[in-house]
């Protein structure tokens, strides 16, 4: 039964409405954040107390080592050594040695290339930073246009500044059969190269029931581009020519990461397709990839593109070592890359398939429109944490005689003139730097784009 404020068994009631008031200070601002999130329960708190101690033990040492004992000016080691080790720091100090560093610097970020030269690393960086922030920032304007020079004009603007162009061609297929010409057989080779993936595109159009004239269409453009830019790059343009073998640093690090991270991706979900395909040629090259990628370690797959791939080739044939390694990689991170989109494709909807069907989409049609963008949507995560994995494993071609960021700081180890008991740790921790900026980047970038693209699939 309901009751009214006339009710007299009610011993009182505000006839008067109360003023919102302010949340108590402990359910608001940092407190209440702490409160629910570190000290939440005894556990939580134990473990708060741990951590923060582990902390205390780390971050100061570790902050007098980097900065407050550092050395930030000299000309050898005797800047970076105590008294009793020839140097002019006193007795018991131990700090970075930045001035190291510093002197070393160049080579950490070129390797051994020619000083004069420089500036060609240095447009190619330019290109690469200034081309991916604006492809990157959705609200910038002119994207097709960043698409096509990140695409196209910068890598081989890039292969040209960096190697000097004016490459020499050589047959690489067939052997000697009409004429004894290096150039004439590279391009009856790429010929028949050419016509062999047209034979495969139509077969797999036929598999798919779709018209085979866009794909052998394709197929001639992205020959005929790739065909205009081999003629390019043996076009001598008076450059210098600067052999891979002198290219090292950061400059290693990002040609082997970028290119590893450019063509692992369009490969992986090119090989996802392939492995849910009707296809029982197609699934099945599809699956033997994957797992034979996947089923060896990094490690093997470089020195197999170091060692043995050459036993492998013809008489005479001159593969460059970091081709093969970015090749090894570049496969190497495709197979990964493959099983993360291919998780996404699983992820969508049965609905989604038979609705793009009803539409009377091709397969192609469905995959572009409907289904790829939302499974490469819902695997952003698992596709930068493979980007990062791959921009982490650069430091393995070390072993194979390439000397990436990492290995070029390991080289410097062994200059008398800078030998002190601090430069490894300085060295390691100026890596460490450099490889957490870039990764952290990667990370929070991926963030900001699952946030901007959320689907509500994130419970």
């Amino acid at each position: 039964m309901a009751q009214t404020s006339h009710d007299t068994s009610i011993a009182f009631v505000r006839e008067e409405m109360v003023d919102a008031s302010a949340a108590p200070v402990r359910d608001i601002g940092a407190i209440a954040w702490l409160r629910s999130n570190l000290f939440s329960t005894w556990y939580y708190t134990l473990l708060t107390l741990l951590v923060l101690y582990a902390l205390y033990l780390v971050i100061p040492p570790l902050f007098r080592f980097a900065f407050v004992d550092a050395v930030w000016t000299g000309t050898d080691r005797a800047a970076c050594t105590t008294i009793g080790q020839g140097g002019v720091q006193e007795e018991g100090w131990f700090g970075a040695c930045w001035t190291y560093v510093g002197a070393y610097f160049n080579q950490f970020i070129y390797g051994r290339y020619p000083d004069a030269e420089q500036w060609r690393v240095n447009i190619v960086y330019v290109m690469l930073f200034g081309g991916l922030a604006p492809l990157l920032i959705p609200s910038a304007p002119f994207k097709g246009a960043n698409i096509l020079f990140m695409t196209i004009i910068f890598p081989v603007a890039s292969f040209i500044l960096l190697t000097g162009g004016n490459l020499h061609y050589g047959g690489f297929l067939l052997p000697e059969l009409f004429t004894d010409n290096a150039t004439v057989r590279f391009w009856i080779d790429y010929l028949v190269v050419t016509l062999v993936l047209m034979a495969i595109g139509y077969g797999i159009a036929r598999g798919t029931d779709s018209n085979p004239n866009p794909i052998i269409f394709s197929i001639l453009a992205i020959m005929g581009g790739l065909a205009v830019v081999l003629l390019l790059f043996a076009v001598p343009f008076g450059l210098e020519t600067v052999e891979t073998d002198r290219w090292g640093g950061l400059l290693v690090t990002l040609v082997i990461a970028v290119t590893g991270i450019a063509v692992s991706l369009p490969i992986g979900i090119g090989l996802a397709l392939g492995r849910r395909s009707n296809m029982p040629i197609v699934k099945l090259f599809s699956v033997i990839f994957i797992e034979f990628w996947r089923g060896v370690p990094l490690i093997t797959v470089l020195f197999m593109a170091s060692v043995m791939l050459p036993l492998f080739l013809p008489e005479g044939t001159h593969f460059d070592k970091l081709l093969r390694a970015l090749i090894g990689v570049a496969m190497f991170s495709a197979a990964y890359m493959a099983e993360v989109v291919r998780g996404g494709l699983q992820a969508i909807p049965k609905g989604q398939y038979e609705g793009a069907m009803a539409l009377g989409l091709s397969f192609w049609q469905m995959m572009r429109m409907i289904i790829l963008p939302q499974a490469l949507t819902l695997v952003i995560p698992g596709i930068v944490n493979t980007f990062i994995g791959l921009f982490k494993d650069t430091t393995l071609v070390l072993i194979i005689g390439l000397f990436d960021f990492l290995g070029q700081i390991q080289a410097s180890f062994s200059d008398p003139k800078w030998a002190s008991p601090g430069q490894a740790l300085t060295g390691y921790l100026f890596a460490a730097f450099v490889y957490f900026w870039f990764c952290f980047g990667m990370s929070r970038y991926s963030q900001y784009m699952e946030r901007r693209l959320d689907t509500g699939h994130k419970s």
